[in-house]
């Protein structure tokens, strides 16, 4: 029988390991997730007791006991502060002895030094015996502390340097470089313009021209402080913002208002969100309405070509009274941090542009005449030093500003600010709201509404008024007070506000320090109160004697509302 072969069949080719995928040149490759390890948790209990393991393994961090109740949580990098206007006033009475404060009390490095620069013909030593004489008049705790201020003066050397020379800037650079190499300040460098507003813009691009606003890689921090007033005007605030963003970026420029340092009104913020019981009763439904007063007895103290381009207006009103306004009134922060801060600040200057005042109806202006303040005579304001005898400077302001938002509709916020005032004091008054039902009215006079007054100076403190039963068988109601003053409080010294504003800026913490949005929208608040009054006939200066609280036409701006100032 025939036997019939099965075909043979073809042999199956042997499989090899599939080739690594490869991409096309135009496509990335593709990422190939990692294997997941044997024994990798995978239950909840096992992923609680793997971190509970590294936990006890992990080595706690070495803890430094001698820092224990330290002021600060860190001093300040090594950095050379580069102070223009060294030989001016303000270097002389605010920014030197601030200086040698914060080193008398060991809140800066010792790899710190100052460079001065100005135009006078001084050399180091020269310099250092001129700053210990403006120590020894302006310090606020006398005498010096002798080994304080021989290790101070060790680290202040003194540039001569012409502002107008641009070889000056180009040995500045180099200079500042020795600095580093000899001294370890690392590359950070904080300029201080004190000098002229009208030099901040050409400063700043000649600084930009030799690098010294470049921070690179390892090459440490650069940063700048500018003094006000930042800009004469809108348009002026603007340009200047412009020529300063060419050269820093917003982040390096630190805008000071000396006034934000100020140990009260740094309190405001605590007191307004770190206190419970305020802050609910913080707005329209229980505030009537909020008076800022700024009062200073003395005159212009021989700054009259200073004050003659400046004005109440500038000087005080679109920078001091304006940032404590915002204080007053801003929402609470998402976070205690610069941008957060400043963002929400913004938002009250943006309301109060909102709903413009009037100038003709809104707002005050006022000139002293000669007087007597504090038992002394003194002259008038056209009698001054570099004074025109005809001048329309005005050395008095009162305005009604309103906030459009929800938490102030309908609140007016009544400002003002002079000099030759009786008095000197900076003070807050929030005026709450008079009880709905007043029961104890047939009971004699009733106590006036609740007051909360927060004063920044001179008797730094806070008060709180409100009515009590007098001791007795009648029921005689009156109103009282609760004060609270740091002196007593505490029983520190607090410091001045540019050592706390000059230590923020070397650490780089810019919370009270002023955006150039806050700026150009303050200035957009005052610029039409200054045009109103340039578009206006000559006023009627001097309107009112030093040693009195200003025009009679301040005085009615809240009487017209049915409320008055109130008494210092």
């Amino acid at each position: 029988m025939a036997v019939t072969r099965q075909p043979k069949r073809a042999a199956t080719p042997k499989v090899k390991d599939p080739a690594p995928l490869v991409a096309p040149p135009d496509q990335p490759i593709p990422a190939q997730p990692a294997p997941r390890p044997k024994d990798a948790p995978k239950t909840m209990k096992e992923l609680r007791l793997a971190r509970a393991g590294k936990r006890a393994s992990r080595a706690k961090p070495a803890t430094n006991v001698l820092r224990d109740g330290l002021r600060l949580a860190r001093i300040p990098d090594p950095s050379i502060l580069v102070l223009f206007g060294a030989t001016g006033d303000l270097a002389h009475r605010k920014v030197l002895p601030a200086l040698y404060h914060l080193w008398r009390t060991d809140l800066l490095p010792h790899e710190f030094r100052v460079l001065a620069i100005g135009r006078r013909p001084f050399d180091d030593e020269t310099f250092r015996a001129d700053v210990k004489a403006s120590l020894e008049k302006f310090s606020r705790l006398l005498p010096l502390d002798t080994a304080a201020w021989r290790s101070f003066q060790e680290r202040i050397t003194y540039q001569h340097l012409d502002f107008e020379d641009p070889a000056g800037f180009d040995s500045l650079a180099t200079r500042l470089e020795t600095i580093d190499q000899e001294h370890g300040t690392r590359g950070n460098r904080l300029f201080y313009l004190a000098t002229q507003p009208s030099q901040f813009a050409d400063l700043v691009g000649q600084l930009g021209r030799v690098g010294l606003d470049h921070e690179r890689l390892e090459s440490g921090w650069r940063r700048i402080v500018i003094e006000k007033p930042f800009g004469h005007d809108l348009d002026s605030a603007k340009r200047l913002n412009r020529e300063v963003g060419k050269v820093f970026r917003e982040s390096q420029v630190y805008r000071i208002d000396h006034y934000l340092g100020k140990e009260t009104v740094r309190n405001l913020l605590v007191f307004r969100f770190g206190n419970g019981i305020f802050e609910p009763l913080w707005n329209r439904r229980y505030v009537d309405h909020v008076q800022i007063t700024v009062a200073e007895s003395i005159g212009i103290e021989n700054r009259g070509a200073f004050y003659e381009q400046t004005g109440a207006s500038r000087d005080v009103l679109q920078n001091h009274l304006l940032q404590l306004v915002c204080l007053i009134a801003m929402e609470p922060p998402a976070t205690f941090e610069a941008n957060a801060l400043r963002d929400e600040k913004v938002k009250v200057l943006r309301a109060i542009s909102s709903d413009p005042l009037d100038p003709a109806t809104d707002a005050v202006r006022g000139q002293y005449g000669p007087g007597w303040v504090a038992a002394t005579q003194v002259p008038g304001y056209r009698k001054e030093a570099e004074v025109d005898p005809a001048s329309e400077t005005e050395t008095f302001v009162a305005a009604r500003l309103t906030i459009d938002d929800w938490r102030w509709s309908g609140v007016p916020f009544y400002v003002r600010t002079g000099k030759r005032l009786p008095k000197r004091a900076t003070e807050i008054a929030i005026q709450y709201r008079e009880v709905p039902h007043r029961l104890f009215k047939e009971e004699g006079i009733a106590p006036d509404a609740n007051l909360l007054a927060i004063r920044i100076q001179p008797d730094e403190g806070i008060m709180l008024r409100f009515g009590a039963k007098v001791p007795g068988l009648q029921l005689d109601v009156r109103a009282v007070t609760m004060d609270f003053t740091y002196g007593s409080a505490f029983n520190v010294d607090s410091p001045d506000a540019y050592e706390t504003l000059i230590l923020d800026a070397l650490q780089g913490d810019a919370s009270l320090f002023t955006r150039a949005d806050e700026v150009e929208e303050a200035w957009g608040i005052v610029d039409p109160i200054i045009s109103a009054w340039a578009d206006s006939p000559p006023p009627d200066f001097p309107n009112y004697d030093a040693g009195t609280w200003g025009p009679e036409a301040a005085d009615d701006l809240p009487v017209r509302d049915g409320r008055r100032w109130r008494r210092f």
